[in-house]
């Protein structure tokens, strides 16, 4: 069986705020889409969560549910990952006429009585039951990215702003809450294979102090373990934000020109930066390897090259090193084992996806022809994050990725990828593809048994879904269905932005960002379903 990277732990993953160069940042700026990178003129223009009109919830009852009903119907097209709450002037919910029927609601609003919502009613035969947690954490500003899912035992885990909370798999019940001194900075994309996570956490409590710490957490038991600030390795080694990535006992960690590799077990320091070779920019990889990315500038955005690296963890030292064309980008890691990357090149004006042999030694190198969602492209989100494509798995022979016809003005992107798409790695060529049910999203999540698994988005009135589609192609068999009532909640998480996992026969929602609760409004934060 074959899952996503990060999903490989005893069981399965803020964005950073301030721009180190070369990348951008969004860890207390929510961006329904991809952010802006320097140069890249398919980006589009990050769109804050304030800017969102959220729609009310549904589900009143009585002469109040009628007075309202033409602005519940109004709002409802605006979309949004946050509801309202309506209440009459005097604060109480309107009690229903005795002979008016009772609107179950879509799962929209914070719920609590009388307007009790039961993402499960009405659930059919064969159809997975649904659990709903929504944001009850009190946060500065605008709000805050959340980080996971990790699936540890029988919990899942998220980590946002300064707390770690873990949810039993099964019914979202919370089982711990670890609270942090001060605010997250930098997260890897998946704990360690013992269940323990490196972080990185702020010197003060305040968005615009210093990343100075690592902090490890237990995701097995909730408790934190040991604490550090991070050696300086040059006069100006400060950052407001890190790039973690774990792998075996190793946590790299990443800022403006520098890299350090630190013990997950007792935090001792493995190795520094390299003293030869291009400025480290960002890093990446899982307990299958560790991977390192170098920026080499030139005069001009015409002249960078990124240089590719896998690293011993151990030591820091280089296994192999690719680097590419000058004028390209390195945007994402699609799969660490096998090694498959995109990028972009600015003077071709194109993507492309390479794939690397166990040694190094390109396997194929090959211009898209198709597009993808903003986060797999080679621009990647702008951020640094080579984790952040959430619609990509591969076996040992292909890539299979969520796509479909490019936009003729943007030729990289795809705003509704409604396709699968299967990619030779030993070729580059595409070797089939195939739309999803009804024409509706889908984010390949893992593969098993012979079958590539997705996640079917909402649409066309009908809730998410699991579907598998042959490794060999062939038409998305929908094999697990959530009832009709969850699309209300499950259309709440951005298909831009949502981070999903797959995991023993469940599916994790985890909002990519969340903002403060209000009296009447509520951000939802993760949603499951399955067995």
């Amino acid at each position: 069986m074959i899952r996503r990277d990060f999903d490989e732990l005893p069981g399965p993953d803020q964005q950073p705020r301030a721009v180190q160069p070369g990348y951008g940042s969004v860890y207390r700026t929510p961006q329904p889409g991809s952010g802006p990178a320097p140069g890249n003129p398919y980006a589009q223009p990050p769109v804050q969560a304030a800017d969102f009109v959220r729609p009310p919830r549904r589900g009143l009852r009585g002469r109040t549910g009628v007075v309202v009903a033409a602005l519940v119907a109004a709002l409802l097209a605006l979309g949004g990952g946050s509801y309202i709450l309506l209440r009459d002037g005097s604060g109480v919910a309107a009690a229903p006429a005795a002979s008016a029927s009772v609107d179950q609601g879509d799962g929209q609003g914070p719920g609590g009585p009388p307007f009790v919502f039961d993402p499960n009613a009405g659930i059919q035969p064969g159809e997975g039951r649904v659990w709903l947690v929504s944001n009850r954490t009190e946060l500065a500003g605008s709000g805050a990215s959340q980080h996971g899912p990790w699936r540890v035992g029988d919990a899942v885990i998220k980590a946002m702003y300064k707390e770690v909370t873990a949810y039993t798999a099964t019914d979202g019940k919370e089982r711990w809450r670890l609270p942090l001194a001060t605010p997250l900075c930098g997260i890897p994309e998946s704990p360690a294979p013992n269940g323990k996570i490196v972080v990185g956490v702020r010197e003060k409590d305040s968005a615009t102090s210093q990343c100075t710490h690592l902090q490890q957490v237990d995701l097995a038991t909730g408790q934190a373990g040991w604490k550090l600030e991070i050696p300086k390795e040059k006069v100006f080694d400060q950052a407001l934000e890190l790039r973690l990535a774990i792998s075996g006992d190793t946590v790299a960690v990443a800022r403006a020109a520098v890299v350090s590799g630190f013990s997950v077990t007792d935090g001792h320091k493995l190795f520094g930066t390299p003293s030869s070779g291009c400025a480290p920019a960002t890093v990446g990889g899982a307990a299958a390897r560790l991977m390192l990315v170098r920026d080499c500038f030139g005069q001009d955005s015409a002249d960078r090259q990124s240089v590719i690296e896998e690293i011993d963890p151990a030591t820091g030292a280089a296994k192999w090193s690719h680097q590419y064309a000058k004028g390209s980008n390195l945007g994402q890691i699609l799969s660490v084992d096998p090694l498959v990357v995109s990028t972009y090149n600015t003077q071709e004006k194109v993507w492309n996806i390479t794939a690397f042999a166990a040694d190094g030694k390109v396997r194929s190198q090959t211009n898209a022809a198709f597009g993808v969602s903003k986060r797999c492209n080679g621009w990647g989100s702008g951020s640094g994050d080579l984790h952040d494509c959430n619609a990509a798995v591969a076996d040992a022979d292909n890539l299979y990725i969520a796509g479909g016809t490019p936009d003729a003005k943007y030729p990289l992107d795809v705003d509704k990828p409604d396709e699968v798409i299967a990619v030779d790695l030993n070729t580059g060529q595409v070797k089939w593809r195939t739309t999803g049910p009804d024409g509706r999203v889908m984010f390949p999540l893992a593969i098993e048994d012979g079958k590539v698994v997705v996640y079917v988005d909402t649409d066309k009135g009908l809730s998410a879904a699991m579907a598998a589609i042959p490794t060999g192609g062939g038409r998305p068999e929908i094999f697990l269905q959530s009832p009709k009532i969850a699309k209300g909640p499950e259309s709440a998480f951005y298909t831009s932005s949502v981070r999903l996992a797959w995991v023993e026969g469940r599916v994790f929602l985890l909002n990519g960002s969340v903002r403060s609760p209000e009296p009447k409004k509520v951000d939802h934060s993760l949603l499951s379903f399955g067995k």
